[in-house]
């Protein structure tokens, strides 16, 4: 039974991760954290092993929905790289960060973040349709998807500021930083949805192999167990990019949403009534 919910976790998070352009992590690391409430078989959920475990799952994620979305030509990977050289450095920093943070911590922040997530994709479609940053600053980029040409640019500066933000958040919790990556390549930098999602995966992809390394040497990866978690993040990342050729997803983030808040605010509980 446990394993089956093991399967089902690693499914779940790649799915919708894959879909939203976010990881899994935002899934799997409170799914796991909850779990160690309700069985003693995840009474090893700790943060530091916990967010290891995450990074490693979403390298199977991020692989199996990048090389779907290659496939289609949505991945924008000069600027993924661009990202990339700040959001890698950020994530190290955030490994190197949660070694020092204690389990009722952890909980509390996480459950923030949550929160704070959850209004930032109202945010993401609610939105101004004009980016902040006007084409013409920094670097250009021009796609086109389906006979439709979008064109958006970006500072170098601000975006490695940025990436290294995210990065920091990724290493720290263990969320992939797609959830905070998309909304800002979509707000602030005018990237197309349709863009966005698949250039994160790609960034998560490579971001998480990096971050992964680290926990590794430190010891966070609990290896009888990753191995039940990762062919349904493989299945659910795969299915998960297919899926989101053929639908908006807007039912699936309302469901999601509404799942983090509820989670971030049980998380809040459980972290202050424990500090």
């Amino acid at each position: 039974m446990v394993y089956i919910i093991m399967l089902a976790l690693g499914f779940l998070s790649a799915f919708v991760g894959s879909i939203a352009g976010l990881g899994g992590g935002l899934i799997f690391v409170p799914g796991v954290l909850l779990l160690s409430e309700y069985f003693s078989f995840f009474s090893w959920a700790s943060p530091q092993v916990v967010v290891g475990m995450s990074l490693l799952v979403m390298i199977i994620t991020g692989f199996s929905s990048t090389y779907t979305y290659l496939k289609y030509k949505r991945v924008d990977l000069k600027s993924g790289g661009i990202f990339l050289a700040g959001s890698i450095p950020g994530a190290l920093s955030g490994v190197w960060t949660n070694r020092f943070v204690e389990d009722s911590s952890f909980q509390l922040y996480f459950g923030i973040l949550m929160i704070v997530l959850s209004l930032m994709f109202f945010l993401r479609k609610q939105g101004d349709p004009n980016p902040l940053i006007k084409n013409g600053s920094g670097i250009n980029r021009e796609f086109i998807l389906n006979g439709v040409t979008y064109r958006y640019s970006f500072p170098v500066s601000l975006a490695l500021i940025i990436s290294y933000a995210v990065g920091f958040c990724s290493g720290l919790f263990g969320i992939g930083g797609g959830s905070l990556m998309v909304p800002a390549m979509i707000l602030i930098f005018g990237f197309p949805a349709k863009i966005a999602a698949p250039t994160s995966m790609f960034m998560i992809f490579v971001s998480s192999s990096v971050s992964s390394i680290a926990h590794i040497s430190l010891g966070h990866i609990i290896w009888e167990y990753i191995w039940f978690f990762i062919p349904g993040a493989w299945i659910g990342g795969t299915a998960g990019a297919i899926i989101s050729q053929r639908l908006k997803g807007n039912t699936i983030e309302w469901i999601l949403r509404i799942l983090m808040i509820i989670v971030g605010i049980r998380l809040i509980w459980n972290g202050y009534t424990n500090l």
